[in-house]
């Protein structure tokens, strides 16, 4: 039987991101990943609710030669540690380089649905950029902004826009497709 799952962006999603000049970037050193608050008792909820909760992440800062492969996997060491999220999934490529899981493709959700058995038809995408909400629509999933006001492109008919993960899971939890 295939499981429901909520794919998560990781970084403006469930940890801190840099903004500068209405642009988000990814933290580059273990010390200055922080995850947001209440992150593990979220992903808690969902999987309470019956929801695998996967990460999905683009870190092209690994392709272009800005941080190591070893911090970011450091990153996600923390990461499972501190919410027991079932799994990440990273696109370590450039921008340009074409591959099919870099967001907004949906090569990281079809690669998680077939390791974890995943319905993505009763599945949802929460992510704050619209690379985000395109790859979930893309994959089949319904998708979830998280509006952090950057100053770049918004997406194109989400499911749902909020204002934080509190207010994502809140949406899943009222809203979930029949499980």
């Amino acid at each position: 039987m295939l499981s429901p799952a909520v794919f998560l962006d990781r970084d403006g999603v469930l940890c801190r991101t840099f903004v500068r000049n209405g642009k988000s970037y990814a933290p580059r050193e273990l010390k200055n990943f922080i995850l947001m608050p209440n992150s593990h008792h979220l992903v808690n909820l969902l999987q309470q609710a019956g929801f695998k909760v996967i990460v999905v992440t683009n870190q092209p800062d690994i392709g272009n030669g800005f941080v190591a492969l070893s911090i970011v996997e450091s990153m996600h060491k923390k990461l499972f540690d501190k919410t027991k999220i079932d799994d990440v999934f990273l696109c370590p490529h450039r921008q340009d380089e074409g591959c099919n899981c870099r967001k907004p493709n949906p090569g990281m959700l079809l690669a998680a649905a077939e390791k974890h058995k995943i319905d993505l038809g009763k599945s949802y995408m929460v992510g704050d950029r619209a690379s985000d909400v395109v790859a979930g629509q893309r994959a089949g999933c319904k998708s979830i902004f998280i509006d952090r006001q950057y100053a770049e492109s918004r997406p194109l008919n989400p499911e749902a826009t909020v204002k934080s993960l509190q207010k994502a899971v809140n949406y899943i939890l009222t809203n979930k497709l029949m499980l």
